[in-house]
């Protein structure tokens, strides 16, 4: 048994979106709504998608097999992967057994872990898994790997711009430059119906959307307030928002992670004492006997609260939503995305020391708040400068892809959804169009058995 670790944490990532999108713009126009609508309401740019070339076990793989690629990672140095989706293919067999076809090659087989579901929180609980793993006593010196992968998708309609794809595969260990925060952590889980699966012969969810808000701020607010008071028993003097160098949401859509923040303000105002609101909330006076659990849909306080928490929200934010805006609603990967694109957007030594928030959410409900320090260890700033490099060359992907007409698009979606039960079963989408290394399925046969090769 190996010895109690520190600064265990975040060591490389790796992110995967679909090579082909559609513009948000080009479907407004195809949907016939108000320009604007996808792009200003909701904050979207483009959105990824995956044709019936790929499902949760390809996307998985691909950011698997890149992870193992670019860091050289030996496959018997990993103890334990864990996968969190919500994208259901098999109501027994986990996306990690597919995955463990990669380490099987090399004899790699002692490897601990299974799925964790929850719609967009399955992903941070196979984190959470994997970060007490290696701070346990059934730590075996050996690290962890975590994928959080989805393929969001929505029948026509209102909800369909909200769609998007994609997987995120991390490597967690001790020295990492990414360190998370010890015993900060703020959960707030319950029961709600306002996003759930239970037709298992569709991939389309049943979605309360005025619910759903609410259950999100909700959580929001529960989640903050006691990991700020968490927070308070190690640093007497922290202040919440203004305390951390960056606050990042699961982002459903770009515009309801601007009206997050400032609900965050919102909260900070209401926790002041009336000579710090004041002196910091300006202008806001009007909203002192205002009770949370009454302003879920109170525009005006929405509107004065994010025209005064622009500017924090331009600094501590915006950076993260880069991915967001570009490729939609990834789910499981989505908070995930917006770690690499709040890393990708500064420098090393623009972060080196610096201390962010992050919340993530999973519909019916399941929540969490806590935080990460970039380390400020020399040899972490070296492994932080190749994790940014790495993730930059990823990124740099999103300005590769190629962009879909929105009736083709739609057609792609009509065989998807015709499809979804078919087998036998072998997937007419274009090889041709995927980016190299990307796994891709290649039939089903009449046992519903999946088989899947690598583009080159």
């Amino acid at each position: 048994m190996a010895g109690k670790v520190e600064n265990v944490g975040i060591l490389a990532m790796e992110l995967y979106f679909p090579s082909q999108y559609v513009d948000q713009v080009d479907l407004e126009k195809f949907d016939e709504v108000s320009a604007g609508k996808y792009t200003i309401g909701l904050g979207q740019s483009k959105m990824g998608f995956c044709s019936d070339r790929e499902d949760i076990n390809s996307i998985c793989l691909t950011a698997l097999h890149r992870l193992i690629e670019k860091n050289n990672i030996n496959l018997h140095d990993i103890g334990r992967l864990e996968v969190g989706t919500e994208t259901i293919i098999d109501k027994s067999k986990s996306v990690k057994t597919f995955l463990m076809t990669l380490f099987a090659k090399e004899g790699a087989t002692d490897i601990e872990g299974i799925d964790s579901t929850n719609a967009c929180y399955g992903g941070t609980a196979a984190l959470f898994n994997s970060i007490n793993w290696v701070e346990s006593s059934s730590w075996d010196g050996r690290k962890a790997i975590v994928v959080a992968g989805d393929i969001a998708v929505y029948g026509k309609g209102a909800a369909r711009p909200t769609g998007g794809a994609g997987a995120v595969a991390m490597l967690i260990g001790p020295d990492a430059p990414l360190v998370f925060d010890c015993g900060v952590r703020a959960s707030y889980m319950t029961h709600a119906y306002d996003f759930y699966k239970p037709d298992l012969a569709s991939e389309f969810p049943y979605v309360d959307g005025k619910l759903s808000i609410k259950c999100y701020l909700s959580a929001l607010d529960n989640c903050y307030n006691l990991f700020c008071k968490k927070m308070r028993k190690t640093d007497p003097d922290f202040k919440g928002l203004l305390s951390l160098d960056g606050m990042l949401f699961h982002s459903p859509y770009c515009k309801l992670v601007q009206k997050s923040l400032g609900r965050v303000c919102f909260n900070d105002f209401l926790n002041a004492s009336p000579s710090e609101r004041k002196k910091q909330f300006p202008g806001l006076s009007q909203f002192d006997n205002h009770k949370r659990e009454e302003t879920y849909f109170d525009r005006d306080l929405e509107k004065a609260f994010m025209t005064y928490s622009q500017p924090l929200f331009d600094e501590k934010t915006k950076p993260s939503l880069h991915v967001a805006r570009n490729v939609g609603n990834m789910y499981t990967p989505s908070l995930y995305g917006g770690l690499v694109s709040y890393l990708v957007s500064k420098s090393p030594d623009q972060l080196i020391g610096k201390k962010f928030a992050l919340f993530s959410y999973g519909s019916g409900l399941a929540s969490t708040m806590y935080s990460i320090n970039i380390c400020k260890d020399m040899s972490a700033g070296s492994k932080l400068e190749r994790l940014i490099n790495s993730l930059n060359d990823t990124v740099s992907m999103l300005d590769k892809r190629q962009c879909v007409q929105p009736s083709v698009f739609t057609d792609l979606m009509d065989v998807r959804t015709k499809n979804y039960h078919t087998a036998p079963y072998e997937p007419s989408g274009s090889i041709d169009i995927l980016f190299p290394g990307t796994y891709y399925l290649v039939r089903i046969d009449e046992q519903r058995r999946r088989t899947y090769e690598r583009k080159h």
